[in-house]
């Protein structure tokens, strides 16, 4: 088998593996980031405080720090995960953090009329943010929101650290076999820019 065939085979289960941890990550991440949103403007004090406090642990630590803490600290409390499950709920915890700021600033920025209105037709406060504010909040944070899709693709590498065989470690894996980085890792970072732009 030759250089191109060993590497494409091996780099498409590595590609395969990003995809799904991409595929739970980026639609729990933005259910998260509304769940928290929606929790910071409209629950009450204590509700709004405690999601106000994981929003600002999580935004204030390194992705690569949340990920090692899910995998090798968790466990000394009795709670494991697999490397892969470790890797996504950090993935969703750091991006569901981001993304419930995009989503709280576009709640924010409705005006006001828009819940007179809703009250004046006899909405509940539920129905209210269900249906008049959340869709719009939604489309004016969607640019933020797509931005931080885009850094969860490229972040998805940092799941090798835990022993992920994802995208990454796979290219890494192979350029130690055969080391040929330019190769290797230009038709890697290729991949990775393709997934981001699409």
């Amino acid at each position: 088998m030759s250089f191109w065939e060993s590497f494409i085979s091996y780099l498409l289960q590595g590609w395969v593996a990003t995809l799904e941890i991409l595929a739970i990550s980026i639609p729990l991440s933005i259910l998260l980031g509304l769940s928290l949103a929606v929790a910071r403007v409209y629950g009450n004090w204590l509700i709004s405080l405690i999601a106000g406090g994981f929003v600002a642990l999580l935004r204030g630590l390194p992705l690569v720090v949340t990920l090692l803490i899910v995998f090798f600290a968790l466990p000394k409390l009795g709670i494991y995960f697999s490397p892969f499950w470790a890797a996504v709920i950090a993935f969703i915890m750091c991006s569901g953090a981001y993304q419930s700021e995009y989503v709280r600033g576009a709640i924010r920025s409705i005006d006001v009329g828009q819940s007179l209105a809703a009250q004046a037709l006899g909405m509940t406060k539920i129905q209210e943010v269900i249906y008049i504010i959340l869709p719009q909040a939604f489309r004016r944070a969607l640019p933020g929101i797509t931005n931080e899709i885009i850094y969860l693709i490229l972040y998805s590498s940092l799941a090798y650290l835990v022993g992920v065989q994802e995208l990454f470690s796979i290219a890494k894996h192979f350029n130690s076999l055969q080391f040929r980085p330019i190769e290797i890792f230009s038709t890697t970072a290729l991949i990775y820019a393709f997934m981001a732009t699409i």
